[in-house]
């Protein structure tokens, strides 16, 4: 019997400026940087939950890889068949290096290419693939603003259970979108359409296309404003990244940042833009209850942990604890998910599950609904 032929790429340095706050992992530099702030590579955690859920298929499947945190040792750790095709010259990765290990293993005739990264490797992808051969991303970068990637790498996982499994899965064009990330840290978000590639397109894994923009509706937003700097009292408030919430500092009249998180005491700033860590020191000692967490959906995608808001990891949302977390959205960006649960990513699946269920979600003042939250497998 043919073993599925698997390719496998992960960008090790994805994301790796997230938790320190420098926003991704673009420019010359920034992973080094990232490094120094005391910022870990998830990358290839990421890919391990997407290949874990092919365990019990292994024995039906080759994966062919690059070098060392490219692939190889992600998937032979978890025991997989590893045939190593590429091997980089310089134990810093680079967008080069993607380029030339798509290159070499679509030579051997793979059947699907898996990437683990964010838009940048997208992009890297998209400039040797473009729309002729299949793709599937696992999420492991800040931004993910295309439409290559699964909700989550087990949703990625079960993509591939399907093609291994020979279901019959139906291939689309998926937009690849990145920004510029010196912007983007100034707080400029500039997304541009980069082409398209081929997914496996099963709508319950494959997430779409970021939204942006803020609400026309700017009467909704300051009701949920007003709503929410009512309840401002002695605790700290954590504020998460987005237009939703920058609505609620530009209410106050206070210094945000609009892609980062800010922390607010007695309805003034204790700190901008804040790394992991530092939230971690400010929180570590406090009680129950006494720090509250404010964060908004991703339009389009419904993704409240796990996209742009690593500094928000999982030990930090277990300290602030679930029945602290409010999530403000307005009814038309909850409507325009089309049904689709609320989704936490936040790379612990013991957490992400705890999350889930009915989440009361504010939607104006005094106004709250009731909306499903999950982390789909």
């Amino acid at each position: 019997m043919s073993r599925f032929k698997l390719g496998l790429i992960i960008n090790p340095i994805a994301g790796i400026g997230g938790s320190v706050a420098l926003k991704g992992s673009d420019g010359l530099g920034t992973p080094e940087q990232a490094l120094a702030l005391g910022a870990t590579a998830k990358a290839n955690f990421r890919a391990s939950q997407a290949l874990e859920v092919l365990l019990p298929y292994k024995d039906q499947l080759i994966i062919y890889t690059a070098n060392d945190l490219m692939g190889a040792e992600c998937a032979a750790s978890l025991g997989f068949c590893v045939e190593t095709l590429y091997h980089s010259e310089g134990e810093m990765t680079s967008a080069l290096d993607t380029q030339k290990a798509v290159d070499t293993l679509l030579a051997r005739d793979i059947d699907i290419l898996l990437f683990a990264g964010g838009d940048g490797t997208a992009r890297d992808i998209c400039q040797q693939v473009g729309d002729s051969f299949p793709v599937l991303g696992i999420p492991a970068g800040c931004k993910i603003h295309s439409g290559v990637y699964a909700v989550t790498p087990k949703a990625a996982g079960r993509v591939i259970e399907l093609m291994v499994t020979k279901q019959l899965v139906t291939l689309t064009e998926a937009d690849v979108m990145d920004i510029d990330e010196s912007l983007f840290r100034d707080g400029i978000v500039k997304a541009k359409r980069f082409g398209e590639m081929q997914i496996p397109s099963e709508l319950r894994y494959i997430q779409a296309v970021k939204s942006g923009g803020k609400e026309s509706d700017e009467l909704v937003l300051q009701d949920i404003a007003a709503d929410i700097i009512e309840q401002m009292d002695d605790e700290l408030f954590i504020i998460g990244s987005g237009s939703t919430t920058a609505f609620i500092m530009e209410e106050l009249g206070l210094e945000n940042t609009l892609l980062g998180v800010d922390v607010l005491h007695q309805q003034e700033v204790v700190a901008n833009d804040m790394t992991e860590g530092a939230l971690w020191s400010l929180i570590d000692e406090r009680q129950p209850g006494q720090v509250k967490l404010v964060i908004t959906l991703i339009g389009g995608q419904g993704h409240v942990f796990g996209r742009g808001n690593q500094q928000l990891s999982p030990r930090i949302i277990k300290a602030i604890g679930k029945e602290n977390i409010i999530i403000v959205a307005t009814k038309t960006k909850l409507a325009a998910l089309d049904n689709r649960p609320l989704i936490a990513d936040t790379g612990d699946a013991d957490l992400d599950k705890a999350l889930s269920g009915y989440f009361p979600v504010t939607t104006g003042y005094k106004d709250q609904v009731l909306y499903p939250l999950s982390s789909p497998e």
